[in-house]
Formats: C-alpha cells, sequence, structure tokens
C-alpha cells in the first residue's frame, strides 16, 4: 500500500477523533432518550394509581353515606292499659290544653302529619262532622300536629273545623304517644309524624292505639270504639 493510500485510510478509520465523538454524542442521546421513555410510563402509572386510590376512596365514603341509617326516634311504650301520659301544650285560639283538663270525661287524640295537606284534612272533616256524636258519647277530641299556632289556626278557619288543634313543634307529646318515627318517601328515609289516634278512658288510662291509620271510615271506627267504652 502507498504512503498517500496509508494516510487517507487512517484519516477515514472510525478510530478517529471525530468518529470517536460522534459515536459518543449517539450513545448519549439514545440513553437519554430510553431514561425518558422509562420515566415517563412510571410518572403517568403513579398518577393513575392515586386517581385510582382517590376514587376508591371517594366511592366508600359516598357508599358509607348513603348506607347510613338516619338517627332513631325515641320509642314510646305506650299500650293500651296504661296511663295516658300527661301533655301540656298550646292549642288554636292562644289558650294551653293539658290532660287534666279532661279528667273524668273519655278522650281521643288524633295525630295528623301536616295541617293542610289532603289526609289530614279529610281527617280533620270527619271528625268535626262527628263531634256532636263524640259529645254525646261523653267524649273529647284533639288534633295534634307539630305545625305552628298560625298554621293550625289557618288550618281551623279555611275548613271550619270544630275540634281544637294542638301544636306541638317540640314533639314532646308526639314522642310520648308513640306517634313520631321514622318514615320513607320517594326513597327516602325521615323522621316524621305517624298518623296515631289514641283513645283515653275517663280514668285517664289508654283504651286503644290506632297506627298507620287510614283516613278513610277512620273517624267513625273510633267513635264507635269510644261509644262502647
Amino acid at each position: 500500500m502507498s504512503k498517500k493510500s496509508r494516510k487517507k485510510s487512517s484519516k477515514t478509520s472510525s478510530g478517529s477523533p471525530t468518529a470517536k465523538t460522534k459515536t459518543a454524542k449517539t450513545r448519549a442521546s439514545t440513553q437519554a432518550r430510553s431514561a425518558k421513555t422509562q420515566r415517563t410510563p412510571a410518572s403517568k402509572s403513579t398518577g393513575t394509581i392515586a386517581k385510582a386510590g382517590s376514587h376508591e376512596a371517594a366511592s366508600k365514603q359516598l357508599k358509607s353515606s348513603k348506607s347510613a341509617s338516619p338517627p332513631a326516634a325515641a320509642k314510646s311504650g305506650l299500650a293500651e292499659g296504661q296511663k295516658a301520659p300527661a301533655f301540656r301544650l298550646p292549642r288554636d285560639g292562644g289558650d294551653v290544653v293539658t290532660l287534666a283538663d279532661y279528667a273524668g270525661r273519655k278522650l281521643v287524640l288524633f295525630f295528623y302529619p301536616r295541617a293542610d295537606t289532603p289526609g289530614c284534612t279529610r281527617e280533620a272533616i270527619d271528625f268535626t262532622r262527628l263531634a256532636g256524636d263524640f259529645a254525646a258519647a261523653g267524649t273529647a277530641v284533639l288534633g295534634i300536629s307539630a305545625d305552628p299556632l298560625k298554621a293550625q289556626e289557618k288550618f281551623r278557619d279555611k275548613h271550619k273545623l270544630g275540634v281544637p288543634l294542638i301544636s306541638d313543634e317540640k314533639h314532646e307529646m308526639l314522642q310520648a304517644y308513640g306517634a313520631w318515627g321514622q318514615k320513607s318517601m320517594y326513597g327516602k328515609n325521615f323522621l316524621g309524624i305517624l298518623r296515631t289516634t289514641v283513645l283515653v278512658e275517663a280514668d285517664g288510662k289508654v283504651a286503644r292505639v290506632w297506627r298507620n291509620v287510614r283516613v278513610d271510615g277512620h273517624a267513625y271506627e273510633v267513635l264507635e270504639a269510644a261509644r262502647s267504652l
């Protein structure tokens, strides 16, 4: 080989400084891309795991809140034959009514959920219509709900009701007579007034208790029970 050929060959050899520099740069670039490729999925994976964990925790919390039961109502052991619980509450017109006011007389207490709603209106009108018959049977009638006095008086005037209406906004009498408890409507549970009627004898003892009352014909059924005492 001639001297010129050897010189040319040495300049283009892979062992030349220029080739070595290019090779080193290529390796560094490849390693950087590889490292970036490895880091990126790890970062995304971590974010995905964090989001999944957060979603799972939120789902558990939501399920827990849905399954949580509403606060329990105070249970009443009111039963036929026991002494009727005493009460002292305001009535329409501004007077105060107590159980002692009716000592020696039979007494009907009908508890209704809300003034001027369809079922409660029919029930109050039925008891008003039979008020004379109850009086002839020596029986007084009182209606009780948690409505304020103004709502009770408006209810009375609108439908010309002839029975006293008691306001128990603190639910004290309602709970004592077992007319306050858990209800369900449109898939939701809540505490409210349970339509209940209690017939008290002249000696102050509970004679009859009607729970989950159906309005139609109920007032007449109570009248017949009062007559039988």
